[in-house]
């Protein structure tokens, strides 16, 4: 973690490579040159890249992005919409190609544009984890759609035990979907249930939005796994975990 200068009573943050406090970026069409800007600044930030939904489809210049993070020694991968695109047209073998043409060492599984048995998604799961390594998001991206918490813990639990690497708390870009109400409003109970059967370190809270964040640092600490984070909010993040932004500040300098 890069640091200006010292102060006291600051938590400790894990280092790259990360298993716990990482941070999953979300590029919705970032052009080469905002990607160099976001990794002069944020790259000590940022654990792994999302390329959104299916904009990987329409990116003009996704092999010279994919080589630019590449080159910062960061991974990417093809958000789980694309995965499912791929899925209802009955080409997953173009899917896993896809994936060695453009050289990506992740994949996510996902179902939330699409109706897909349980059992087949944890098939695709343990087909890609021979290839890759996966994550595998769990809940839908239909808001009318709720899902009870002891669904929600086996479906991460088997999808785990399926040969997920981590499993993803879905919420989508907005943030208001699955983990949260569509107010943005965390769905508290369900989280903490969720946390009284997965190991933390398993997941990866989808959580764009700045009080979604300070929920879960303040629930979980500051090596919390959270996703969806925008480019211009990496910084900041990394300030919330820190208990140097007013939203924490007294959440841990009273602590420590």
């Amino acid at each position: 973690m890069y640091q200006n200068f010292t102060l006291s009573k600051v938590p400790e943050r894990t280092t790259k490579p990360r298993e716990s406090g990482f941070t999953m970026v979300m590029d919705k069409g970032l052009s080469c040159r905002e990607v160099e800007d976001m990794l002069s600044v944020s790259s000590n930030y940022i654990d792994i890249v999302k390329l959104g939904w299916a904009t990987s489809f329409v990116t003009p210049t996704l092999k010279e992005k994919l080589a630019l993070y590449k080159s910062a020694g960061i991974p990417c991968y093809l958000g789980g919409t694309l995965f499912e695109a791929f899925i209802v047209r009955d080409q997953f073998d173009d899917y896993r190609k896809l994936l060695d043409k453009y050289d990506l060492g992740y994949a996510e599984v996902s179902d939330g544009s699409i109706e897909l048995g349980h059992a087949e998604k944890c098939e695709y799961i343990a087909k890609l984890a021979k290839q890759v390594t996966v994550l595998s998001e769990v809940g839908s991206k239909d808001a009318e759609k709720i899902i009870p918490p002891s669904k929600w813990i086996k479906l991460m639990n088997t999808e785990l035990e399926a040969g997920a690497w981590k499993v993803i708390g879905e919420a989508r870009e907005a943030g208001n979907v699955g983990l949260f109400r569509s107010t943005g409003e965390v769905r508290s109970g369900l989280v903490e249930d969720i946390l009284s059967a997965v190991p933390v370190e398993k997941i990866i809270w989808e959580a764009p939005q700045k009080e979604q964040q300070v929920f879960f640092v303040k629930l979980c600490g500051a090596n919390v796994n959270l996703g969806n984070i925008a480019p211009n909010e990496l910084i900041p993040l990394e300030t919330v975990r820190l208990g140097l932004r007013s939203d924490t500040f007294h959440h841990f300098i009273d602590k420590l």
